[in-house]
């Protein structure tokens, strides 16, 4: 039987120090996550955006569990200025080899952070992409989608990328097209549809809801309603709009119609 002090046959290491190193990782967690958390509710009372709170959070919790890691590891016998100057070498070879994505990456992320082209429960696109934006991190932003796929996109893509931000402002214009038919009387049916938007509960007053003709189309006079709404009623606003003014050009018999082609067969 092994001594509590001695080394175990082929690793060389103690059970002691292997206990020790043990104790280590767990009441280094703990205490990071305490730390992180500490750390979180401090800048939480200042006036940081939670987007900067967040990123400052995730970055103090990597530095904190790579310093356990490391006493962890000299806790069972391993060198840590060597593994120091190990770790400074890797990380140098790696940059040498064309890894500086990753400082490009980090760098992208603070400006992010700092300058708040997005934030955290904002819906935005970026990169084609178009979801609620749940976290940026050291190195990537993520976001979800409406149908809850979660997306990872490196944070230099998302810097570098056009940012449309749709929850930002407090108001955003609903627009809804619908196409008539030639023949069609469009001032009354342009005032039907802006009776209906202006009896709408959640359309703003100001700005006017109006109603402009967009195209002359093969088959109908294309119109777009458009009424302003607050952000968080837009979705629910183009749906009503989209359904009401169906049911309205229909009740008051304006005809909506749908692209045909007429064939005719000439007989020799």
């Amino acid at each position: 039987m092994v001594a509590f002090d001695e080394p175990l046959p082929y690793i060389g290491v103690t059970p002691f120090q292997l206990v020790s190193a043990l104790i280590i990782l767990i009441v280094g967690y703990v205490v990071a996550k305490i730390l992180v958390g500490i750390f979180k509710r401090g800048l939480r009372k200042t006036k940081l955006p939670p987007l900067v709170i967040e990123f400052l959070g995730r970055f103090l919790a990597v530095l904190l569990y790579v310093t356990v890691i490391i006493v962890a590891l000299g806790a069972v016998g391993v060198s840590v200025s060597s593994l120091i100057l190990g770790l400074s070498a890797v990380i140098g070879l790696i940059l040498g080899f064309g890894l500086q994505d990753t400082l490009t990456n980090l760098a992208a992320g603070v400006w992010i952070a700092a300058l708040r082209p997005i934030d955290v429960d904002e819906v935005v696109e970026v990169g084609g992409k178009t979801g609620k934006v749940k976290a940026v991190g050291i190195m990537s932003t993520e976001l979800l989608t409406p149908d809850n796929k979660l997306i990872t996109i490196p944070n230099k893509l998302v810097w570098g990328s056009v940012i449309t931000n749709y929850t930002r402002m407090p108001t955003r214009r609903v627009d809804v097209d619908v196409g008539v038919a030639y023949g069609t009387d469009l001032d009354r049916a342009i005032k039907l549809a802006i009776d209906l938007m202006k009896n709408h509960p959640k359309v703003l007053d100001d700005p006017e809801p109006g109603v402009v003709i967009t195209a002359l189309a093969d088959s109908s006079i294309n119109l777009q309603l458009r009424a302003w709404a607050k952000t968080e009623d837009y979705w629910a606003v183009k749906g009503d709009l989209t359904k009401g003014i169906y049911e309205l050009y229909t009740r008051e018999g304006i005809e909506i119609p749908f692209p045909q082609l007429d064939v005719h067969l000439k007989e020799k």
